[in-house]
């Protein structure tokens, strides 16, 4: 029988690969999944209390918060704080950043851009949600409070990233940037354990993930790349399968294992794109690019590479199998255009 490793005893094995941190990335990379498992709780029997529907509230990106969200970006707030390696976090549902004014925080040497509870809005309905989580190590002084430059970083600096997976079971994936590794709770002793070691996704893939309830709204270059997708070819195992289930981390983690891509493209109502860059697309493009794929904003650039701006910018996202998104880039070169 194989030993069963957990997620804290798999951090510390790995803390050699990071002598600058002396235990900080353990240690913090430790309060996100503590945090988690007290999501993963309320999440489990969100059914029977008062957890359900909406706070009331509407969020920086417009959008009306959801009990769980509030619930989850507390926990997560209190987690990173208390962890004292956290000087400070940017969240999908606080406007600005999150500055930690205790001398403990202000002596931490990294930041957190986070997505609480991705697809909370499925949850009343039983579908798989998430978080989303990316770590850098703070440009501003020790010492000090959190600046929002220290967030306004490129995805190529991150020093880990990962989200949490709360469905028929929970999982914790992530990245230091040394492959990418993937743990399932075990309710039973109330720890992650290694399911998933050395995690690499397909070069290929069946699998296309995308809103196609906003198909009039696509380039051109996307709506021919779906036919091809849809035509039938054996040489290609096409026809690929639709599948799309409105929850990042859901679709993601599908297709980072089976072999696919997450198509989020810019819209007529969304010219920028929908995804955030900081907590939603570096994350995921770190993960793929660690499990062999690919992640751009559909001309070719690198998501990793983009400057943000803002921490709540957003950007298109096509993710997933490195030749499916080549492949998809193809048709959006060939039709770049044509807007329609």
């Amino acid at each position: 029988m194989s030993k069963v490793i957990t997620l804290n005893e798999y951090i510390i094995e790995r803390q050699s690969d990071f002598p600058y941190a002396k235990g900080e990335l353990t240690r913090l990379l430790s309060h996100i999944s503590l945090a988690a498992k007290v999501v993963n709780r309320e999440v489990n029997k969100a059914g029977l209390v008062d957890i359900l529907g909406k706070a009331g509230d509407v969020n920086i990106q417009g959008e009306t918060q959801q009990k769980l969200d509030v619930f989850a970006n507390e926990k997560f707030i209190l987690a990173l704080k208390g962890s004292s390696e956290c000087c400070g976090i940017a969240s999908e549902e606080n406007s600005e950043i999150i500055e930690f004014d205790t001398e403990l925080a202000k002596e931490g040497k990294y930041i957190v851009a986070i997505d609480p509870l991705d697809g909370s809005s499925n949850i009343d309905v039983n579908v798989s949600v998430g978080t989303i989580f990316s770590i850098f190590r703070r440009l501003s002084p020790v010492g000090h409070k959190a600046k929002v430059e220290d967030f306004l970083q490129e995805g190529s600096r991150q020093v880990a990233a990962g989200y949490v997976i709360y469905g028929s079971s929970t999982m914790m994936v992530y990245t230091t940037g040394r492959g990418v590794n993937g743990f399932t709770l075990d309710s039973s002793i109330g720890e992650f354990c290694l399911s998933h070691p050395d995690i690499k996704t397909p070069n290929n893939g069946i699998i296309y993930s995308i809103n196609e309830g906003n198909y009039i709204k696509f380039p051109r270059g996307v709506k021919k790349y779906l036919k091809y997708c849809q035509q039938k070819d054996d040489q290609t195992n096409r026809p690929y399968s639709s599948r799309y289930i409105g929850s990042l981390v859901a679709d993601f983690h599908r297709n980072l294992l089976k072999g696919g891509i997450f198509i989020y493209p810019i819209t007529d109502s969304n010219p920028d794109g929908k995804l955030r860059l900081l907590y939603e697309a570096n994350p995921v493009a770190f993960i793929i690019e660690q499990a062999g794929g690919m992640a751009t904003i559909g001309n070719g650039d690198r998501i990793m590479d983009i400057k943000p701006n803002d921490i709540h910018q957003r950007v298109p996202l096509y993710v997933g199998s490195r030749s499916m998104v080549k492949k998809a880039l193809d048709f959006m070169e060939k039709f770049k255009e044509d807007k329609k």
